[in-house]
């Protein structure tokens, strides 16, 4: 029995000093290449605001692709790379500006029905288009309100007046006679309208002095009888002066320059 008990250790019967079996850890370390994770409570709570309805992630550019936008006319894609620092950039599909940042300081934006981006002092009432198939004259509203647009009158022209020098517009229809936008004075812009209507006053105040000398010698017996016969001379020779102090006037006015069509 002594023998037996001696030979135990030889025949691989386990034993007081034996070492113990790998744990689970020790396992996954050697599977792993020494990483593991720490025994305690596996998500860590982190606080977050919450997001709104109508908020938008922001904006990612992955690393490589172009900067871009759509074009405000045609919603096309427009490349920006390179004219960060311009304040529009140009649609090469429509030919129209859109702008990418804000305008300068004292400016404003303002997109014409043609689609044409004018830029304006932010101050401004009315600005005119400048592109020669348009020419509208848009009247600017308030803050948030829209543009109304009011389309020229045919046979609009620009005119410099004669008193003050400034230059404004004036359509070329049934009369000559232009009232300027800045200083309110009268001129002619067309001279043999100023020459057909002074010899018309001139004629008609001849006619009507004639009358009343003609009425005044032929009626000289009866108005001594009837009082009435007095308003006929007198209306007579009132209109005829009037015609003629009419005439005077429209000669006296002064013809500013027609500079072109507008």
């Amino acid at each position: 029995m002594a023998d037996e008990e001696e030979r135990a250790p030889l025949l691989g019967h386990p034993t007081v000093n034996a070492e113990p079996p790998p744990t689970y850890s020790q396992t996954f370390n050697e599977q792993t290449g020494g990483f593991h994770q720490p025994p305690g409570p596996y998500p860590q709570s982190v606080t977050v605001p919450p997001i709104g309805p109508d908020e938008l992630p922001p904006p990612y550019t992955p690393p490589g692709a172009s900067l871009s936008i759509n074009c405000k006319v045609c919603q096309n894609i427009v490349p920006i790379d390179g004219k960060q620092n311009q304040n529009v950039v140009k649609c090469n599909f429509c030919n129209e500006a859109t702008p990418i940042r804000a305008p300068p300081p004292g400016k404003k934006y303002v997109r014409c029905p043609c689609n044409c981006l004018l830029i304006c002092r932010a101050t401004a009432v009315k600005i005119a288009c400048p592109r020669a198939n348009c020419k509208r004259i848009i009247t600017l509203g308030g803050s948030g309100g829209l543009a109304n647009v009011i389309v020229r009158p045919p046979n609009t022209n620009r005119v410099q007046c004669v008193h003050c020098g400034e230059v404004f517009l004036f359509a070329l229809q049934s009369t000559a006679l232009a009232r300027c936008t800045c200083c309110r004075r009268v001129s002619s812009v067309d001279p043999s309208y100023i020459r057909m209507r002074v010899g018309m006053y001139l004629l008609l105040g001849l006619i009507f002095l004639g009358a009343g000398v003609g009425v005044t010698v032929g009626t000289m017996e009866l108005a001594a009888r009837s009082g009435g016969i007095y308003t006929v001379w007198i209306g007579a020779f009132v209109i005829g002066v009037l015609f003629l102090i009419r005439a005077l006037f429209v000669g006296s006015i002064r013809t500013s320059t027609v500079l072109g069509p507008a």
